[in-house]
């Protein structure tokens, strides 16, 4: 069915455009020998009938011809412009189209990019589920395997379950930020901001990162402050932050209240590529962090997620990087009307060592 509609779409095409230039050359022709036939009539009274319908005839016959040629002139753009669409290649811009033309040119071009970037996110949804599904299931299948078909001692079985949960905990994120990446690109961000306490969120935060002991890692909360935020939604951007700079981080990671907002720094190797580049939902361009490459999605769905719900909150994510006195790498989550309980502190302060640049 689909087929026999796309065939009688495109044969009603020719038809379509064949209707708009009988219509213009309609006009043209009236335009052209209404005057001529009042001129005639007025002027010829005396002449013969025969005559003066013979010289009619060839008035409107002439007017139709003259009006047919002008409207294919007049179209000449449009049926171009036609063609291009048919063949998806607009190339540049006319000189001789007329800027409706040229307006119209932009929209399908527009309307294309807009297109092949859904498309390319679709691909890179599609890849994420594909790769970054695919390695917890696996897993989970070689432990449950193990349960069942070897003879484990007490503590093997413990571990074994302690790695399913792991397993079972990386899943549950992934769906659950993939879900989130989706929604809020929706624009969909609903918040109930209340007055809270930003320090407590960030230990909040650090208090849910038991493994970061486990890598040698020193995780710090500094600063105090208050602001009106929804804090559980809040607390998921600063979540895939600090996320982010444990997994990246040497040796320590800090985060801080500060009159900008809430800065969540680490001792990584910091971002390959501009913030915006990589905080996109399900981009199709693998990232490089730290020498590894991550495919489409998986590098971006926290960063995306962040900048969203900072956005939302009227505020906005940027990224900087010091190198002075050590490279440490500072995301802010910025935050409006901030009022920190410490104003002597210096936002400078409140971040591991590194130079107000």
């Amino acid at each position: 069915m689909t087929t026999s509609t796309t065939t009688e779409v495109q044969g009603a095409r020719p038809a379509v455009q064949a209707s708009l230039r009988l219509q213009i050359t309609a006009v043209i022709a009236l335009l052209a020998f209404l005057p001529n036939l009042v001129v005639t009539v007025v002027a010829g009274p005396r002449l013969p009938a025969v005559t003066l319908a013979v010289w009619i005839g060839l008035v409107a016959l002439l007017s139709g011809m003259i009006a047919w040629l002008l409207s294919g002139v007049l179209l000449r753009p449009l049926l171009r412009l036609h063609a291009e669409v048919e063949q998806g290649d607009f190339g540049a811009p006319r000189d001789d189209d007329p800027a409706e033309i040229q307006a119209l040119r932009l929209a399908f071009a527009g309307l294309l990019a807009r297109l092949s970037t859904e498309q390319g996110r679709r691909n890179a949804f599609m890849a994420t589920l594909v790769h970054d599904l695919k390695t917890p299931l696996i897993a989970t299948g070689h432990l449950v395997h193990s349960l069942t078909h070897f003879d484990l001692t007490a503590g093997q079985k413990e571990e074994i379950s302690e790695n399913l949960l792991a397993e079972n905990r990386r899943l549950l994120a992934l769906v659950s930020q993939m879900a989130d990446a989706h929604r809020f690109e929706r624009d969909d961000v609903r918040l109930d901001p209340h007055p809270t306490d930003l320090r407590s969120l960030l230990e909040r935060v650090t208090g849910r990162q038991p493994a970061s002991a486990d890598r040698g890692l020193t995780l710090q909360v500094r600063g105090e402050g208050q602001a009106v935020v929804d804090a559980a939604v809040l607390e998921r951007a600063v979540t895939n932050l600090t996320d982010n700079a444990l997994r990246y981080a040497r040796s320590q990671v800090v985060l801080a209240v500060t009159a900008q907002g809430l800065e969540v720094c680490d001792d990584g190797p910091g971002l390959s590529a501009a913030l915006d580049d990589l905080a996109q939902p399900f981009n199709s361009q693998p990232a490089l962090i730290a020498g590894q490459h991550y495919t489409a999605g998986t590098a971006g769905l926290g960063l995306f997620i962040a900048r969203r719900i900072a956005e939302a909150h009227g505020g906005a994510l940027s990224y900087s990087r010091h190198t002075v006195p050590r490279p440490v790498s500072v995301f802010t989550l910025h935050l409006p009307e901030v009022v920190l309980d410490s104003p002597a502190a210096a936002p400078d302060q409140t971040l591991p060592e590194r130079s107000a640049s």
